[in-house]
């Protein structure tokens, strides 16, 4: 990688780094990301609301192939303990999409500089955390006749500067439940008078080690209680409604369908014992990262070509991405770098993506444009 690039992106990574925005917010972060481009490239834009990529074309009847980085950050307090600590309080960008942004746009640079046999784009998605962002954008890849999406994330607990991968589901499927009860309220010392959901809703939390049982399905099945809600501060008064709210996630997308309609029969059995009415919602859908065979081999002879450390993945790993809603259209891949094995995790107050990780992406990206 040209140290010129590197230095530009690292100064990049650094100014989204100071100024983080939550999903669907990514208002200076999206314009400072088109500024750059324009300043340092002479990439065609396409610029929609929230998201938007960059084109280099090398012709019509090329291969389209297409790399994607994550923009948004978490609601987070970050210390100063950094020179470019977030401005922002309450935000921080400690999951490394600072990194993987300025990751892409080095590589954009290096594309616009050096020339590509493929038309290459470059799409910058807003939204991962919540998984709003890929269910948007997912036209881009019927729009463009993508072939192949690439992404990359950055990972601790696996070696430094080292690229992974695993063949089928990389993340598991998850999405956020709301289980509404609704009942009738009355004075504490008459219960009995009333429809208290409390019961209904613990009946159901003491339920879910059965109904994620191993011995029921192929992979792994979790559900997590997330948040209990019933009733008033109120003595005297007895609960009237409450939400239960749940994660539930499993490695396979269709075992996850199967677990939330189990959980809603046992609220909908639940309700109906004690007289009350039921409703769910669902927010922050992710489906099953899977990555392709084909996708996979490709990267790994890039790895190989380029001496760059490349090791296999033993499992999935639990948390979502929304990835997977590309790879559901076309072929691709999803891989993680290695921040190293002690190093703070994504999510945690001390992570700070790892500078060094942006020339391993690009040559991996380079390499994989190049094949």
């Amino acid at each position: 990688m040209n140290e010129m690039n590197f230095e530009l992106a690292k100064k990049l990574r650094h100014e989204l780094h100071k100024h983080p925005e939550l999903s669907n917010h990514e208002v200076w972060t999206k314009k400072h990301l088109l500024e750059f481009l324009k300043r340092y490239t002479k990439l065609e834009i396409v610029d929609n609301e929230n998201w938007f990529y960059a084109i280099y074309r090398a012709g019509k009847d090329k291969p389209n192939i297409a790399f994607r980085a994550d923009i948004d950050a978490l609601p987070f307090q970050e210390n100063d303990s950094i020179p470019y600590a977030s401005k922002v309080p309450g935000i921080a960008h400690k999951c490394g999409h600072d990194g993987h942004a300025a990751g892409l746009c080095a590589l954009a640079m290096e594309v616009d500089q050096n020339g590509a046999d493929k038309n290459v784009f470059f799409l910058f998605q807003h939204a991962e955390e919540t998984g709003d962002g890929a269910a948007q954008c997912k036209s881009f890849i019927s729009l463009n006749n993508i072939e192949e999406i690439f992404a990359i994330h950055s990972m601790s607990g696996l070696e430094y500067n080292s690229i992974n991968v695993i063949d089928g589901t990389i993340q598991c499927a998850s999405k956020g439940m709301i289980i509404h009860f609704e009942g009738s309220p009355t004075h504490a010392s008459q219960p009995e008078l009333g429809k208290n959901p409390a019961f209904a809703i613990a009946q159901i939390v003491v339920s879910i080690p059965n109904v994620i049982s191993c011995a029921k399905n192929k992979g792994m099945v979790l559900c997590t209680v997330v948040q209990i809600d019933v009733g008033e501060r109120a003595f005297g008064m007895s609960a009237s409604r409450g939400n239960l709210l749940l994660t539930i996630r499993a490695l396979y997308e269709d075992e996850m369908e199967a677990l939330q309609k189990s959980i809603e029969e046992l609220a909908k059995s639940e309700a109906d014992k004690y007289g009350l009415k039921v409703t769910f919602s669902y927010q922050d859908y992710f489906p099953e990262t899977k990555n392709h065979i084909e996708s996979n081999n490709k990267i790994r002879m890039v790895c190989r070509n380029k001496g760059i450390q490349i090791n296999e993945l033993k499992e999935a790993i639990r948390p979502s991405e929304d990835f997977g809603h590309y790879t559901k259209l076309t072929k691709g891949s999803m891989c993680f770098i290695g921040n190293g094995y002690d190093y703070p995790h994504i999510h945690t107050s001390d992570f700070d993506y790892r500078d060094e990780l942006i020339k391993t992406t690009v040559e991996l990206f380079k390499g994989l444009i190049d094949l």
